[in-house]
């Protein structure tokens, strides 16, 4: 027989089951935890509104609150000292909680991208460093990969104590750094590892942190409009509303007359959450926020790769990283140590973006309470995950020791730049943080340091210690004004200081500003400038940087083009100059749909004037052609240009009918078979094509590389010589 319960009996028995839920803890808590020492420990977690909790650390005193009307409830234990002693949490209310095998010491959190989440198990000597791993007081929890669009509170995750059957899981960084914390400071170490390969910065940031920093204002402003308690978001939500509204009465009306229903209304694809592992704040909102308010003693950081190519940005993401957390979390400016990224090769990029962006990782030292690995020793260029990350981890707990825990006698850094002094054709560069002295870490004469002067490009320098200092110099450069270090992708320097720590890539002193034009191009001196454009501003649409057609008033006889580009073998350029083949000065620049030009002739009398050894210099009467136009283009020789291939892109392209396409702004010397230079497909921006020579692909004219992003500098001029 069943037992028949009235509907309300049910509703009543619900609600009774809701009122006495159990009590549960925030996710960080748990069996096998470390505590932060000397720190007041807040324990939260959630119960049935208005339940009252008690929580107690062994026998101390029990500390005692009321959950709130929706659940919540915190409270506050005293600082504890690391004692070595595994301790009982308990949490009574409804129910009973008890967490076994605490430890009080020292918490650190580790986030960033794949570096730090690089395992021990996948590291170097990973055999032996997993049965080693005997280190009961070491512990570790790992936070689960997952994005949100807004905080959470929550995570599935468990402390695991180190042994040779868990360690081989650690992050890496973080293990090999707290097995030397634990050496030295005879505590128990707690690691929070919240780490996600391949993630930019931006999804660990909170949005406050963006809003802080000026410079990355426009990514705060692009969060807020995503979040459901933003004004910004309920008006535009609001007015969605009414417009679906609205759209639903008019669709029922031309339901009922057979007419045809109007498109629904679409809610703004910039409003909508952010859900993407790489979208500003979303790993933060799910891999940070659900422990932020637990005691760390500070944080480690290794990431950058994915956000490499930004330069002296990336300093300013880091500020609002930082502060960010740092406000969030409320307990002062906590140590944030950080890892630079590793020499890699990053296929065919200009070598100095890298070097940038390690100078603004090394910049954002500037941010109080912060420090720095150098990585430039420990590297492998083929491979971006470097697996010596025992040396990563050392140097981490380096600078904690030194920094963090007071240890003077501590060398956590390599030489650090002090001071430059020209000394006729020499550079006088000064360290500080020798620790006894410079010395070069394979016995080998110093690397990678390159010096220049008024009238040359950067060159290798030869470079020599003397005390505290650095003598650079070169028989190629005089009176050397400048000097760089390490600046290239591949740099894998051998200068250290007496404890073996490695200098960190820096630049000195003030470049001089070379024109190429002026300085190797005597005859442009005859010739008036019409268009000047800095080719990263490539695009769509065409904005010169300096644009004079209008004001040039009267003939032109002649028609120059000077393009430089700075790349992985530096300076290159290519002057020509030529009889002019057409008397519209509008049609002489980069020719896009806009401008009409579209001329594939023959030019006559090109003068050629270029650092490649591969072009030919001279003035060559008939041997010149250009291919000007927006249009797509083929291989065929339409143009029956001498010695050009029907199958290849090289010297003598078939204009397509598709006038706004691919694009070809060319210039050849066709007898040599060499491209004098070549910009195609501007509308693609940073993936345009750029060269000057032959390319050493199939493509000689370049069609097709998408290279653009290879220069870290790329400037067109055209000039034209007035009768």
């Amino acid at each position: 027989m069943r037992l028949r319960i009235p509907l309300f009996s049910l509703a009543l028995f619900a609600a009774s089951l809701s009122a006495h839920a159990d009590a549960r803890l925030a996710s960080i808590f748990g069996d096998n935890m470390v505590l932060q020492r000397d720190q007041k420990l807040p324990v939260w977690g959630w119960a049935s509104p208005g339940e009252a909790v008690s929580v107690q650390l062994d026998s101390q005193s029990a500390v005692s609150t009321t959950a709130d009307t929706a659940g919540k409830w915190r409270v506050e234990l005293p600082a504890q000292k690391a004692d070595g002693k595994a301790r009982t949490l308990t949490v009574k209310a409804n129910n009973t909680l008890t967490l076994k095998d605490v430890l009080v010491g020292e918490v650190w959190l580790c986030s960033g991208q794949s570096n730090m989440e690089w395992s021990v198990a996948a590291s170097a000597n990973p055999q032996e460093e997993i049965a080693a791993a005997n280190y009961p007081t070491i512990r570790h929890i790992k936070v689960p990969l997952k994005p949100a669009s807004v905080p959470q509170d929550e995570f599935k995750a468990s402390w695991q104590v180190c042994s040779p059957q868990t360690a081989g899981s650690f992050t890496a960084a973080g293990y090999f750094m707290a097995r030397k914390l634990q050496k030295e400071l005879g505590v128990p170490i707690g690691l929070i590892n919240s780490s996600w390969g391949g993630t930019r910065i931006e999804p660990w940031t909170p949005v406050s942190g963006f809003a802080d920093v000026p410079a990355v204002k426009d990514i705060h402003n692009q969060v807020v409009k995503t979040l459901p308690d933003s004004p910004l978001y309920q008006q535009k939500l609001k007015q969605h509303l009414e417009a679906v509204d609205k759209w639903s009465v008019t669709a029922r009306e031309a339901l009922a007359a057979n007419r045809p229903v109007p498109v629904t209304p679409v809610f703004p694809p910039d409003f909508a959450p952010l859900t993407n592992h790489q979208s500003p704040t979303t790993l933060f909102n799910a891999m940070i926020n659900p422990f932020v308010g637990f005691p760390i003693r500070g944080a480690i950081w290794y990431q950058g790769e994915s956000n490499h190519g930004e330069g002296m940005l990336y300093t300013e993401k880091m500020k609002a990283l930082i502060q960010g957390w740092r406000k969030i979390w409320g307990i002062g400016e906590f140590p944030f140590l950080y890892v630079q990224i590793a020499p890699y090769k990053y296929g065919a990029e200009d070598p100095n973006v890298l070097a940038t962006f390690w100078e603004a990782q090394s910049a954002a030292q500037a941010i109080p309470n912060t420090g720095m690995v150098v990585t430039t020793d420990i590297a492998n260029l083929n491979d971006i995950h470097p697996k010596n990350k025992q040396d990563v981890g050392l140097r981490l707990a380096l600078l904690a020791l030194k920094n963090t825990y007071g240890k003077s006698d501590v060398v956590a850094n390599g030489p650090k730049f002090k001071s430059i002094k020209p000394e006729g054709d020499k550079l006088r560069v000064t360290f500080e943080n020798t620790a006894g002295g410079l010395k070069s870490r394979d016995q080998k004469p110093l690397t990678w340091f390159e010096i220049i002067g008024p009238e040359t490009d950067f060159t290798k320098a030869d470079a020599v210690i003397e005390g505290d200092s650095v003598v650079l110099s070169s028989p190629n450069v005089k009176n050397p004004v400048a000097m760089r270090f390490a600046w290239h992708k591949d740099a894998e320097p051998n200068l250290a200081n007496g404890a073996g720590l490695p200098a960190e890539t820096f630049r000195a002193g003030e470049v001089p500003k070379i024109d190429y034009l002026t300085t190797k191009v005597s005859e442009a001196a005859g010739y008036k400038l019409v268009y000047d454009l800095d080719l990263a501003k490539l695009g769509a649409n065409i904005k010169y940087d300096v644009d004079n057609s209008a004001s040039l008033k009267g003939e032109f006889d002649r028609v120059a083009y000077f393009l430089e580009l700075r790349g992985p073998q530096g300076v290159t350029y290519s002057y020509v100059s030529m009889d002019t083949f057409t008397t519209d000065i509008k049609k002489i620049g980069i020719p896009t749909v806009a401008s009409g030009a579209k001329f594939q002739t023959l030019v006559k009398n090109a003068n050629v004037i270029s650092n490649l050894k591969d072009i030919p210099n001279g003035t060559f009467a008939g041997d010149c052609n250009i291919e000007f136009w927006p249009n797509n283009y083929g291989p065929l020789n339409a143009g029956k240009v001498a010695g050009a291939s029907d199958t290849a892109f090289d010297t003598g392209d078939m204009i397509d009918a598709l006038v706004d396409g691919y694009g070809s702004m060319q210039i050849h010397n066709f007898k040599a078979k060499q491209t004098l230079f070549a910009i195609n497909n501007w509308k693609a921006a940073a993936n345009a094509n750029i060269g000057i020579g032959n390319s050493t692909g199939d493509t000689k004219d370049w069609t097709f590389v998408g290279n653009a992003s290879s220069y870290g500098q790329k400037r067109l001029r055209v000039l034209v010589r007035m009768k």
